[in-house]
């Protein structure tokens, strides 16, 4: 993740673009990147989505790229190291979701006894 972060700063640094990457840019950009990707899987079912064709999944594949670049500098920005965050939430989600309760099941967590 570390080298990751800093082949990032150098690929912005070197084309001055630092200066459009505020929180809220990176958040906007995220997000439609997030939706590039679930463009992809528009009107296919659940098994169309779990067996993409290999041009698909390359094109998947790109768009996760550029989802998880805007992640990583967004949380470089905020000081915050996104592979923490995740075992911190997933420590909360385990919590949340207990394996004996909630297996096999897709209810969110708040619908459980």
């Amino acid at each position: 993740m570390k080298l990751l972060v800093k082949t990032l700063r150098k690929f912005t640094a070197d084309r001055d673009w630092d200066q459009f990457h505020s929180p809220k840019n990176l958040v906007m950009a995220l997000s439609v990147e997030v939706a590039e990707i679930a463009e992809h899987f528009q009107w296919m079912d659940c098994d169309e989505s779990r067996s993409l064709p290999a041009a698909k999944r390359e094109a998947v594949r790109e768009e996760i790229g550029d989802a998880l670049i805007y992640l990583v500098v967004l949380a470089d920005k905020l000081g915050i190291d996104p592979l923490d965050a995740a075992r911190r939430k997933l420590r909360v989600n385990a919590k949340k979701y207990p394996a004996r309760k909630v297996r096999g099941k897709s209810a969110k967590y708040t619908e459980y006894e």
